[in-house]
């Protein structure tokens, strides 16, 4: 990727799995980047990884359904790196696997105040900076759990899809004022989320068949596209709901078998 000194990313849920990864490759290209989790030791500790890299990097205790904690996210990353070119707006939670009819009601609500309200309250507050300084570029996280149906995370497939939903509207809403705006969908990737998955519900065996390539993918291969789809390489890529699942969505397979 271009060199990106001078450029500040932002990333939420910075404090493990593809939020680090995503961290550490924004910080490789030379950019600042601005962490933000509700855990705070893991925040702390990607941090820390930045910095013994050699990179620059802060941290912010968020919760992203919180619209005052987001505005205050974004007013921080401007204060102290002075812009906000990248945003990687991927903190989400994965809820509890049930039936439809029995999934508790409070535990939907906050699935879907994480996962979609707070990808919205990002880009409510990314937007008008970006504007104001000429453009930037956004990546939300979806996730294959978006591009289809599964009978076992109602909450958490309902917010991937609105993830999309909200993508392509954000980018048609951004491109004259030189904003683009993705989505990435990750499939099994090696996460701390899919290591509870696989504890709770699913058979590892089963997760590694969902993807063709016969593998689980890992953190870093995903962060390589979402900085990919940041960089001026992809200047006319907007829009677009990019899975990243060793094939998983170009046939029949799924984590409901």
């Amino acid at each position: 990727m271009e060199n990106g000194h001078n450029r500040v990313a932002l990333v939420t849920g910075a404090a493990s799995g593809i939020g680090r990864a995503t961290a550490l490759a924004f910080a490789a290209t030379g950019a600042s980047v601005m962490l933000a989790d509700i855990d705070t030791d893991g925040g702390e500790e990607t941090r820390a990884l930045i910095r013994d890299q050699g990179g620059n990097a802060a941290f912010m205790r968020v919760d992203v359904a919180v619209d005052a904690e987001v505005a205050a996210m974004v007013a921080a990353t401007v204060e102290q790196f002075g812009r906000l070119d990248w945003a990687f707006n991927n903190a989400g939670i994965e809820g509890v696997v049930s039936s439809i009819v029995d999934y508790p009601e409070e535990v939907f609500d906050r699935v879907s105040a994480v996962n979609i309200k707070g990808v919205w309250l990002c880009m409510r507050h990314e937007i008008p900076v970006m504007i104001e300084q000429g453009g930037g570029a956004i990546v939300n996280t979806s996730s294959i759990a978006g591009l289809g149906g599964n009978p076992h995370v109602i909450a958490y497939t309902a917010s991937k899809h609105a993830v999309i939903g909200m993508t392509k509207s954000a980018a048609l809403a951004c491109a004259a004022d030189n904003i683009r705006v993705n989505a990435v969908c990750p499939g099994i990737i090696q996460t701390p989320m899919i290591e509870r998955l696989t504890v709770e519900a699913f058979t590892r065996e089963g997760f590694d068949a969902v993807q063709p390539i016969g593998r689980r993918g890992e953190p870093e291969e995903v962060a390589a596209t979402v900085v990919w789809l940041c960089s001026d390489a992809a200047s006319l890529v907007t829009g677009i709901i990019m899975p990243v699942d060793g094939g998983a969505s170009a046939g029949s397979r799924s984590t409901t078998r």
